[in-house]
């Protein structure tokens, strides 16, 4: 029989290989160990492969929307919060004009009563929350509602310009002392009211769209998630605050205040009751994104849980794998370097 010679360089080499393909096993382990699935899901599932892959999509777009349901519902809340703001701010204007019918309340406490309410009821609008104004409607990068009271408004201007091309003089001339009742009623309806229930809203007053945002909130479902400054609860106490504020002063005839403090009043109680709606409708929008969220919720949960059957492995299992690798490569290193020291030499010696 012929012997057949054992070098220890080829014995070195093997040994090396052996290395190689034990390392590489142990980083597979180590993922498993640490993610609980399988390292290559091509080569652990073969043709179950696309099912897993299935579920891992529909998986992903359930988590984006239920991610994206989060951001929805806090803005759905600021909102809210901010139609209470203004409900609370009609309801105290109400209240001053209520006194002022009653004669209660003078002449310069009720015009301080709309301009504040102007004011207020401006800086609620103007809300933003995350760089997104809530009451713009799609334009969310632009202010919705200008300032009144400030210098060059256009509405401001708009206002001042009908009341002296319908009455001939302005609002301070001592000529305002003989403005009747009628006139002023009829000025509200065919000058005030355009300016405000009309074009001249967005012409003058707002930057916000009709249009409101529209999320989809589930796979097979969407609702409005966003409030205009448009709605026309808003315009009525933005038109009641601004005709007390521009219109209520000493030198109007005290018929022509009291027919601006009536309309206004009734204008403020109709505010009151759209705003009411517009809460409510809001608050609908909430309620459907949470059940929308909670049912996603739950088949986010069905899904993982068939990933987990297809692509899970034992923890223990891969943590004793990672410890028996680690231990056959520390003694394969140690034997090699037992085999890197041994030579002829040595042997003769």
């Amino acid at each position: 029989m012929k012997a057949t010679g054992v070098s220890s360089a080829a014995i070195s080499n093997a040994l090396r290989y052996q290395q190689a393909k034990m390392q590489a096993d142990l980083v597979k382990a180590t993922k498993e160990s640490q993610t609980g699935t399988v390292a290559d899901v091509g080569l652990a599932l073969g043709s179950r492969t696309t099912q897993a892959v299935t579920f891992q999509r529909d998986l992903d777009r359930l988590n984006g929307i239920v991610d994206s349901n989060a951001l929805v519902s806090a803005r759905l809340t600021s909102t809210q919060d901010s139609l209470g703001q203004i409900a609370d701010t009609a309801q105290s204007f109400l209240s001053a004009l209520t006194s002022g019918v009653s004669g209660d309340s003078s002449t310069s406490i009720l015009q301080t009563a709309g301009a504040s309410a102007l004011q207020q009821m401006t800086g609620i609008l103007n809300t933003s929350v995350n760089g997104e104004y809530l009451f713009a409607g799609t334009n969310t990068d632009v202010k919705p509602v200008d300032d009144f009271n400030a210098a060059g408004s256009p509405a401001k201007a708009a206002f001042d310009a009908a009341f002296s091309s319908y009455f001939g003089f302005t609002q301070t001339d001592p000529a305002a002392a003989n403005i009747t009742a009628a006139q002023m009623n009829d000025f509200i309806t065919t000058q005030v009211e355009p300016q405000f229930l009309g074009a001249g809203w967005q012409a003058n007053w707002s930057s916000a769209t009709d249009d409101q945002i529209t999320s989809r909130i589930s796979l097979n479902e969407t609702t409005q998630t966003s409030v205009s400054a448009n709605e026309q609860g808003i315009r009525k106490l933005a038109m009641a605050a601004a005709m007390v504020s521009g219109l209520v002063n000493g030198n109007i005839s005290e018929a022509a205040q009291n027919a601006v403090v009536s309309r206004a009043q009734t204008l403020v109680g109709e505010a009151i009751g759209g705003i009411t709606q517009i809460r409510a409708e809001t608050g609908i929008a909430q309620q459907r994104v949470s059940d929308a969220s909670d049912r996603m919720k739950t088949q986010v949960d069905l899904f993982e849980k068939h990933i987990v059957d297809l692509e899970g492995v034992d923890p223990a299992e891969a943590a004793t794998r990672v410890a028996d690798l680690t231990q056959h490569i520390e003694t394969s290193f140690a034997l090699t370097a037992r085999l890197q020291q041994l030579s002829l030499l040595k042997y003769l010696t």
